[in-house]
């Protein structure tokens, strides 16, 4: 069932399943969660059966205000106070030290808990109402199944997940990527995942280098985290990453093998920022944007697109390697792996 998300009656409903132990489909900036409670173990329990998703994998839990962070974590250190000042509410996830039997579900069994305040207008207005209810925080992993492409409307959560359950619809997801995590539990902010932050903007803002996520700090492995196993955000058909010239290459080598029938239906997508002359039955064809924001807010849109065209090969040309397009070459390669 979805609902207007801007709507007050909708944000009354979504409050009573949530404390009911149900779940709910949440819009946010980045991308569409399911959410639950995140201090009930039995709902967090759902969403995990809910996705096919591991215990052991652990959810990101959204809080109303940076303020709220205190409820969930302890001994936060000065410079993801300042990262929280710059970039919460937003599209930025702290690893921070849990404080003991909080949200032990939503951990996974670790120590440490993720957290984020999300910027998306229902979001907030769905996290404020929850406060009020007494429910500090809401587990809310991307509402998709375990490691396929993540959703950025209401319609890919219904589609994911069924009928039933209850989505409140804000719109397309204005960023359309993951959030940036980063791991302050070892002395040092440490980038586990990219997003559409990049590493300057987050090092302005803690006033200290981001580390890599395998740099020795001398204080053990980074934590679990979401969306960091090599293969995640995958579409139904295998995707592989190529350069401009090897898309070309690999475009002619099939030609000379694919029948021109102008009734077939198309086999191969294609994703790219370099125009590909001529057009044959089999090749559908998207254009990349040039803009890294603009190609991270309809990235997975376009990758369900092609899923649903039931091609049976998606070509995607390798984004640029600057900075700005670390988030999106970081799902590229994790839904080609």
């Amino acid at each position: 069932m979805i609902l207007p998300g801007d709507q007050p009656d909708s944000i009354v409903a979504a409050v009573c399943a949530l404390a009911a132990g149900e779940l709910v489909g949440l819009p946010t900036e980045t991308v569409y969660g399911l959410a639950a409670d995140a201090c009930n173990d039995a709902a967090v329990a759902r969403i995990f059966a809910a996705k096919g998703r591991p215990s052991d994998h652990p959810l990101i839990v959204h809080l109303a205000r940076p303020a709220d962070a205190s409820q969930f974590a302890q001994g936060i250190p000065a410079f993801a106070q300042a990262l929280m000042a710059a970039y919460w509410p937003g599209p930025l996830t702290l690893i921070l030290p849990r404080r003991p039997g909080v949200a032990t579900a939503c951990a996974g069994g670790q120590d440490s808990i993720g957290l984020r305040c999300p910027s998306h207008p229902v979001a907030q207005a769905l996290l404020k109402a929850c406060a009020e209810r007494g429910m500090a925080g809401l587990a809310a992993p991307s509402a998709n199944q375990f490691g396929r492409i993540s959703p950025t409307t209401a319609a890919h959560v219904q589609a994911e997940l069924g009928l039933d359950l209850l989505i409140l619809d804000g719109g397309a997801c204005s960023v359309g990527i993951e959030s940036s995590i980063i791991d302050c539990t070892r002395g040092a902010p440490v980038l586990l995942r990219p997003g559409v932050l990049t590493r300057a903007q987050l090092e302005s803002a803690c006033g200290c280098a981001v580390l890599e996520r395998d740099a020795a700090l001398g204080s053990g492995a980074a934590p679990r985290a979401s969306g960091t196993l090599e293969s995640h955000y995958a579409p139904k058909a295998p995707l592989r990453l190529m350069d401009g010239p090897a898309l070309k290459t690999a475009i002619e080598l099939l030609a000379a093998e694919m029948p021109a029938s102008p009734g077939a239906a198309p086999t191969v997508a294609l994703y790219s920022r370099a125009p590909q002359t001529g057009r044959a039955p089999w090749l559908l064809q998207r254009a990349m944007p040039h803009e890294a924001g603009a190609a991270a807010r309809e990235l997975f849109a376009v990758l369900r697109d092609f899923d649903a065209a039931g091609v049976q090969l998606i070509w995607v040309e390798a984004p640029p390697l600057s900075p700005e397009w670390d988030g999106v070459r970081d799902r590229l390669q994790r839904a080609a792996a």
